[in-house]
């Protein structure tokens, strides 16, 4: 609400210059606007890429090495380097049992290497690289309530977007810092995914709006889905903010460059924005429809098991030594997941080049570690439900760890292996009894069941009952696949996994805010008991304030270095007379001192007398009601508790004050809408 009437005044200003400068400035400050969400869009979209090109290089690099160009990873520009050695055969090891020992041996010390690199980054580099989960401090005496050094993920983008300042974790070092981690760790196969990056970056300008636009173009580059980017800030992040038509104008730009420049640079060289994007056209049949229903059942199941075992490991960490040790737990779980990794052929690539294998449909010319051989098909079954069970216990746990990470490619890799392996058996079903009745509508001949699209339901399905996305979800899957007859299933799969999911809790983002208490109301309706905004609200005597009337600036310089307040009431005894913002607060201390030694005079804050009155008595007082801000939102002590939270969730309002006299202020309390 302040940061909206402080923009409506700045705009009001430029408008109100004379002559051609009136004209002029308003124009330059709408492509200011514009020249900083189009180059977020290049940013993110060339950072995406050169990160989606070092995390090959890095993953490739733990099995072999190109020999005439250390450089290449095993794939160059979507050709194969034909000189790609593996470590054993580099090292010219013949003994079976020798090169097996050696190849395992560099997999998992690389994994280790690359992980701890990573924890060490963002250990004493940038604290606030740090994927999530970090912990808040509430105190109604001497800090305000803050974020601890962690990073920024969906949680703490619905805190910021609710209109909530964390300015340390958008750094320019916190960015770069967290791309190398989040490359490091990719790389090293923990059950991790590298969306974290592309909601970091953002401008100081008009920032929650420019943010939102970021986020959107961050989900736009991980799954080349433009559009479900969009979607995605609707439905998951600020529904409110994102009905702004303008709002979504800017989102979808932003995404849309940021896609176009991802395609522009290929990382992949094979003309895809990710990996694992798909072309879908095989004709789906009316039974398919069961299966399909049953991997949105287990969909949610698995999505509620793996958030109840991800909030088990945290609390677990919160006690144990690893909460005191973080890079030895890093270097633990990467040990522990290559170890666990490298029997398993399924598990021993990255979970991108698993995902973008089980979602194609078998070509002989092109055998995933024979997935398409029939006389396999219970070996690789089995092997894949291992996969996605092992995924699901190492996603609970890395998912917490002290290095950047997200959850959407490891959830993915766990459904899609789920799904694949439903598709193949019913696959074999229809090939071992063709003229059953479940299969009268297929062909006499040819192929009736497409495991492929089985493994992008089964994905779909797992990320809707971990995220309870719904419509964005389906539109990114359908930008993936390109199949709009394939929308109803996935549709079905979806809208399955949300509400077995919803039967057994919150989703994910949901749960790491209620878990950590980020200062968020989620947009659901609220019904009051009969409670009005009196039962909820802080008394005055409990709140530090400050004197309107007279105040040395020492007091208010103190006062700043003491609490971490974003903001403190200004009262003339009885009467609120504003509020007044930390950072103008501090803007005005600095400009009193900067005037007191342009002047040449040496004084002390101690003598300075400021007040927020306008001086009338004739005492000689620096005069600060020029940034107190005269009209906060105000409410008196009778109104419904729900008129309060419904103007909290909409106007994205961090204070409440009474409008009666030293009654008190209701705020966004530490996790439960206070």
């Amino acid at each position: 609400m302040y940061e909206e009437a402080a923009e409506r005044a700045h705009k009001q200003r430029l408008k109100s210059q004379l002559g051609l400068r009136g004209l002029l400035l308003p124009l330059l400050e709408s492509w200011q606007l514009w020249a900083v969400l189009i180059l977020s869009g290049l940013s993110i979209g060339y950072i995406g890429g050169m990160l989606d090109v070092l995390v090959a290089w890095l993953s490739d690099l733990r099995a072999g090495r190109c020999t005439y160009q250390f450089l290449y990873n095993q794939s160059v520009s979507g050709e194969i380097c034909h000189e790609w050695l593996t470590w054993s055969e580099y090292l010219n090891v013949t003994s079976p049992a020798g090169q097996a020992l050696l190849q395992s041996f560099v997999y998992v010390v690389l994994a280790v290497c690359f992980a701890g690199s990573a924890a060490v980054l963002v250990q004493f580099y940038a604290p606030y690289a740090f994927h999530t989960g970090s912990e808040y401090i509430s105190s109604r005496t001497t800090d305000a309530p803050k974020l601890t050094p962690k990073s920024l993920v969906v949680p703490e983008i619905k805190a910021i977007l609710g209109g909530f300042v964390l300015d340390e974790f958008l750094s320019p070092w916190t960015l770069l810092i967290k791309a190398l981690g989040l490359a490091l760790a990719v790389a090293s196969g923990l059950s991790l995914g590298k969306e974290a990056l592309r909601e970091h970056l953002q401008n100081q300008s008009q920032r929650r709006k420019i943010l939102a636009a970021a986020a959107t173009a961050g989900v736009a580059v991980a799954f080349g889905s433009p559009l479900g980017g969009v979607l995605f800030g609707l439905e998951e992040l600020d529904s409110a903010l994102f009905s702004n038509e303008q709002l979504m104008w800017r989102a979808f730009v932003t995404s849309v460059v940021a896609a176009t420049t991802l395609a522009y640079i290929d990382p992949f060289g094979i003309g895809k924005l990710v990996l694992f994007q798909v072309t879908t056209s095989q004709q789906w049949r009316e039974f398919e429809l069961v299966p399909w229903l049953g991997l949105g059942v287990a969909g949610g199941v698995l999505g509620a098991l793996l958030i109840r075992l991800n909030v088990q490991v945290a609390l677990f960490r919160k006690n144990s030594p690893f909460n005191r040790q973080p890079l030895l737990e890093v270097i633990v779980g990467a040990a522990v997941t290559g170890i666990v990794s490298w029997p398993i052929v399924f598990m021993r690539d990255q979970t991108s080049t698993l995902v973008a294998n089980l979602f194609v449909e078998c070509d002989p010319a092109k055998d995933y570690h024979g997935l398409c051989n029939s006389a396999r098909t219970w070996e690789n079954t089995t092997l894949l439900v291992l996969t996605a069970a092992l995924k699901v216990v190492l996603t609970a746990w890395t998912f917490g760890m002290n290095l950047p990470a997200g959850i959407f490619l490891p959830t993915i890799g766990i459904g899609a292996s789920l799904g694949r392996c439903l598709g193949m058996l019913l696959q074999e079903w229809h090939k071992a009894y063709p003229r059953a009745w479940i299969f009268s509508s297929c062909p006499p001949e040819g192929t009736c069941i497409y495991p492929g699209f089985y493994s992008v339901v089964g994905a779909a399905a797992l990320l809707g009952g971990v995220t309870r996305m719904t419509v964005s979800l389906v539109v990114i899957i359908f930008e993936l696949t390109g199949a709009l007859s394939h929308v109803l299933p996935i549709m079905l799969a979806v809208m399955t996994s949300k509400f077995v999911g919803d039967y057994f809790g919150k989703g994910i983002y949901d749960t790491w805010i209620a878990m950590h208490g980020y200062p968020y109301l989620p947009p659901a309706e609220f019904r009051d008991q009969g409670e009005t905004a009196a039962s909820v609200m802080v008394p005055v005597d409990n709140i530090i304030s400050v004197n309107g009337r007279q105040v040395f600036a020492s007091e208010l310089d103190d006062l700043l270095a003491t609490c971490d307040y974003d903001g403190f009431p200004v009262l003339d005894g009885e009467c609120l007379l504003g509020w007044i913002t930390r950072d103008k607060l501090r803007r005005a201390l600095d400009n009193i001192l900067n005037d007191v030694r342009s002047a040449g005079r040496q004084v002390n804050l101690a003598d300075v007398t400021c007040t927020f009155v306008p001086n009338q008595d004739g005492f000689e007082r620096e005069d600060l009601s020029n940034v107190l801000d005269k009209a906060p939102m105000q409410m008196r002590k009778e109104v419904p508790l729900q008129v309060v939270v419904t103007t909290f969730q909409k106007l994205a309002q961090a204070l409440l004050h009474s409008s009666d006299e030293r009654v008190g202020v209701v705020d966004v309390g530490w996790g439960s809408g206070r």
